[in-house]
């Protein structure tokens, strides 16, 4: 608990100038009283270090700081630093009795280190009980949060929260494997293909520290490229941390590192497992029993010992950005890692985003890319249909598939399967009328309506069945599809080709492989499974409904969903075609066209840099009610160089609407401003926005007002 100064002056208020100069002096060199640590009911107090400091599970940022408690004898062996504690929290100086601070909630927490004394001078409360005497907190983990925490102007509890998973009793109890030896170092293997991938394998074997940004190419191989790369540290007597999007991705990595490796050299952290078995592995990590860790998001903040290397794979997908305060990039806090831990990064990806683009433009990074000989060999032929094409086409005016995009199927279908991509589930997402293209509504809450099944209208918002539209602008009773769902555009191709299997990946179900068979497999972006051997062919349909959504990243979006699904298809020499629905002059078109993501991430580089906007720039978004939005900005002391965009209004959520991460409450009016400031002030852009924010809740006035550091999307 902080120290408070109580020195009256109110005797001297009278006294002549040197009589206050003596006063005062002698108040400077007096000694501020220590704190006399109690225990709990006067129990005996630990004879060595009797005070420890503990960072209690308050997610509030106006108490994000130690706290100071005694340390009963029996408490003694068990409170280390880095153990899980229980304290009573709350009790203020009116809760003191017989020098006993008494009362006040129990609430958990972590405790950070043992002292002799305490600068707060009341006195303190005791340590209600050790929850375990495991412990789980290490000094390079508390280091690590507190950097997340100031980069992002969130809690140190918040972090602790997604970085510590909830305890197991069970899997507590459980001894952890004895490490093993240091594996021998790999050979470069396929990390040939790629100018300086053998020289970056070599430099990790030999305990170095290269940090580079890999543009992965076509195919299966970058996971078994991923563990050869985690071998060659681990030879060195390192550990190593790899994080990936999604599970499957985490799967095809952690059999690549069985194979390289072997068993009980690794360990998967995904929320796949259970809480249980992933909390055994966390410990297994924090123990040094294993010096190797696959995962998803919740992965960047392993504990693995002797850090050597971390590695993200494919930072553009939007499952590395966490959603629970303070919102993390897993990309950003690997950077974090790196620089704190003085270990090797690699970020990797078939596409490439623009915040890699940035850091092999500053130098920080490496490039690790193929030449053009490789990439031609390696990649599908691309082919476009754009508006042009499909004016001239009649099949397409009458057909889903326009006549390249049917002849592409049909000729994939003779050698194995064929991916259909769709930027839409379900059966048709969007309907509008026929004679007037306006979009149809719900007459109830306005809603969008959908088709769900074959000939069924409903709202997608409040689900109210639909049976009697009407166009309210021209009158017109007939429907046409805005855009086509998944699930209808399945429907069309077994239509199309009956005789041939037609499967389905999307949100309802993800399927992980399929078979080399012929087959037509129609997925969403992002859940396109492995086809054995690599797909035939692949059609990326409505390309347009990617590329027009209003958003700053939508054409690296739209270029970045495209090459992982051409990733999937065999190569050119092979038969490997890749049919795209967009206008072929669009740069990301035209980025695919010549499989050149780095070109395309190097140009919108330049544009943000034009324009100001980041991944050059700091940037935060401050949303709230108009009147909140407006206090917490006039009181928010910004740094001399933040530059102030908006406020503007932000979309309402309508009741039974899905609601985005830090959307206003269904009803409400909110507004939003940006915050942008140049390079080298992002820490002090942080600092005043939790230090407003902290002000702001400790008066416990005013409505809610959500702050998010360098947002994923800035519209």
């Amino acid at each position: 608990m902080s120290s408070e100064d109580e020195h009256g002056g109110g005797g001297a208020e009278g006294a002549p100038p040197e009589q206050l100069a003596l006063i005062r002096e002698s108040v400077r060199e007096a000694k501020v009283p220590r704190a006399k640590p109690r225990t709990w009911r006067g129990a005996a107090l630990a004879e060595r270090l009797p005070v420890a400091r503990v960072l209690v599970d308050k997610g509030v940022l106006h108490l994000d700081r130690y706290f100071d408690y005694a340390v009963p004898a029996e408490l003694d062996a068990d409170a280390r630093p880095g153990v899980r504690v229980r304290v009573r929290f709350g009790a203020g100086r009116h809760r003191v009795r017989d020098g006993r601070r008494e009362g006040g909630g129990l609430i958990d927490g972590f405790l950070v280190e043992r002292l002799d004394e305490s600068d707060y001078a009341g006195p303190l409360a005791a340590l209600a009980q050790v929850v375990s005497p495991e412990p789980v907190l290490s000094a390079e983990l508390l280091r690590l949060a507190r950097a997340v925490a100031d980069r992002y102007a969130g809690s140190l509890a918040d972090v602790l929260q997604l970085a510590v998973p909830p305890r197991s009793a069970r899997a507590e109890k459980r001894p952890s494997p004895d490490p093993l030896p240091p594996p021998p170092a790999p050979g470069a293997g396929t990390w040939t293909r790629y100018e300086h991938g053998a020289a970056f394998v070599e430099a990790l074997a030999s305990g170095g520290a290269p940090r580079a940004v890999w543009n992965a190419l076509p195919g299966p191989e970058w996971s078994r490229e991923t563990a050869l790369a985690v071998a060659a540290t681990l030879s060195s007597g390192r550990g190593a941390l790899v994080v990936v999007p999604d599970g499957r991705a985490a799967a095809r990595v952690d059999a690549a590192l069985t194979e390289v490796l072997g068993e009980g050299r690794h360990a998967l952290l995904t929320a796949d497992a259970g809480p249980e078995k992933r909390y055994a592995q966390w410990l297994a990590v924090s123990r040094g029993a294993v010096r190797a860790v696959v995962g998803t998001r919740a992965a960047m903040f392993a504990p693995v010992r002797d850090l050597g290397l971390v590695a993200i794979w494919d930072d553009g997908d939007d499952s590395h950005s966490e959603q629970h305060a303070p919102q993390p990039h897993a990309r950003d806090v690997l950077l974090l890692r790196a620089a704190l831990d003085k270990c090797g990064f690699l970020l990797g990806g078939w596409s490439c985003t623009v915040e890699a683009a940035q850091l092999v433009e500053n130098g920080w990074a490496r490039p690790l890319v193929a030449g053009r000989d490789q990439v031609r060999r390696a990649a599908p032929l691309v082919r476009t249909v754009g508006d042009g094409d499909l004016a001239r086409d009649e099949a397409a005016r009458a057909a889903r598939l326009p006549t390249l995009a049917w002849q592409a199927v049909r000729d994939g279908l003779r050698h194995g399967p064929v991916l259909v991509q769709v930027p839409r589930r379900g059966y048709v997402p969007r309907m509008a009328c026929d004679r007037c293209r306006a979009p149809a509504r719900c007459r109830h809450c306005a809603g969008p309506l959908e088709a769900r099944d074959a000939g069924a209208l409903g709202c997608g918002w409040c689900g109210r069945a639909e049976s009697d539209w009407h166009c309210p602008e021209c009158g017109g009773f007939r429907l046409r599809a805005q855009v086509v769902g998944a699930r209808r555009t399945a429907e069309e191709l077994g239509r199309a080709f009956p005789a041939v299997p037609v499967r389905t990946s999307g949100r309802e179900q993800v399927l992980d492989t399929v078979p080399g068979t012929p087959a037509l497999v129609v997925s969403t972006p992002g859940a396109e499974p492995v086809a054995e051997g690599g797909y035939a062919a692949a059609l990326l349909l409505d390309g347009w409904a990617m590329l027009g959504r209003p958003d700053l990243r939508a054409g690296e979006d739209a270029l970045r969903r495209w090459i992982a699904a051409g990733s999937l298809v065999r190569p050119q020499d092979a038969g490997g075609t890749v049919v795209v629905v967009a206008e072929p002059t669009l740069r990301p078109v035209q980025a695919l066209v010549r499989w050149d993501p780095v070109g395309h991430a190097v140009r919108e580089l330049a544009e943000r840099a034009e324009l100001g906007f980041p991944p050059v720039s700091r940037m935060a978004a401050v949303a709230g009610p108009p009147e909140a939005l407006a206090e917490f900005l006039a009181t928010a002391e910004l740094p001399p160089d933040a530059e102030l965009l908006g406020p503007v209004p932000v979309p309402e959520a309508r009741a039974g609407a899905p609601r985005r991460a830090g959307a206003p409450p269904p009803g409400e009016h909110w507004e939003r401003a940006l915050v942008r400031v140049p390079p080298g002030s992002g820490g002090a852009l942080a600092a005043a926005l939790k230090a407003a924010q902290a002000a702001r809740m400790a008066r416990g006035n005013g409505e809610a007002v959500r702050v998010r550091v360098d947002p994923p999307d800035i519209g």
